[in-house]
């Protein structure tokens, strides 16, 4: 069995950052798809994102951070983005309400994204970055993860920019529970921690 382990993305290297975003479609979005000002995130530039990744990732500081590298038998092969949820502008200025339930809450963390390098998919890796979390979660002192999957009908698949948000079942296995269904399959889910029973 190949061995999973992980770090925090700023105690990984740019290096290993750029190997799981520089092929596929996270390419481009470089996980700001939440976190720009504006209509859409394509209104931001290729480098305005790629510098953004960089500055949000702090490799080689003391953080914080915005998500977590996942490694296979050492290679960087997946990425998880998980930060406290008022880091992500879009979540707070969306005119969906399911975005921002609960806006008084404290101590929430977003899981919004999740990125698997060419060669490491369809393996299992999104469960072991969604266990990931929790494992973080309870590190950083977050009280409550919150995630918005999909969770696609019987017998139907998601695209790969609706699958980047994480599958319903991928959040469950983690012990997130659903606590919103907004839409015919997007659903909200959370993982309360200890800290915050």
């Amino acid at each position: 069995m190949p061995d999973f382990t992980w770090l925090p993305a700023n105690e990984a290297s740019i290096e290993d950052v750029e190997a799981v975003f520089g092929a596929g479609g996270a390419r481009k979005c470089r996980c700001q798809a939440l976190k720009v000002e504006g209509w859409i995130w394509t209104d931001s530039t290729q480098g305005e994102r790629e510098a953004a990744l960089v500055e949000q990732t702090a490799c080689g500081t003391a953080g914080p951070t915005s998500g977590l590298i996942g490694y296979v038998d050492g290679e960087a092969a997946g990425w998880v983005a998980v930060e406290p949820r008022e880091n992500y502008w879009r979540i707070w200025n969306r005119k969906q309400p399911w975005m921002r339930q609960d806006p008084e809450l404290e101590g929430v963390w977003s899981v919004t994204c999740f990125v698997v390098r060419t060669g490491h998919r369809k393996a299992g890796l999104t469960y072991e970055l969604a266990q990931a979390t929790v494992e973080y979660g309870d590190r950083v002192g977050a009280r409550v993860l919150e995630g918005y999957p999909m969770e696609p009908a019987p017998g139907k698949t998601v695209i790969w920019d609706e699958a980047s948000v994480g599958l319903l079942q991928v959040f469950l296995e983690a012990g997130y529970e659903v606590v919103a269904s907004p839409t015919l399959r997007r659903r909200v889910v959370r993982r309360v921690l200890a800290d915050g029973a």
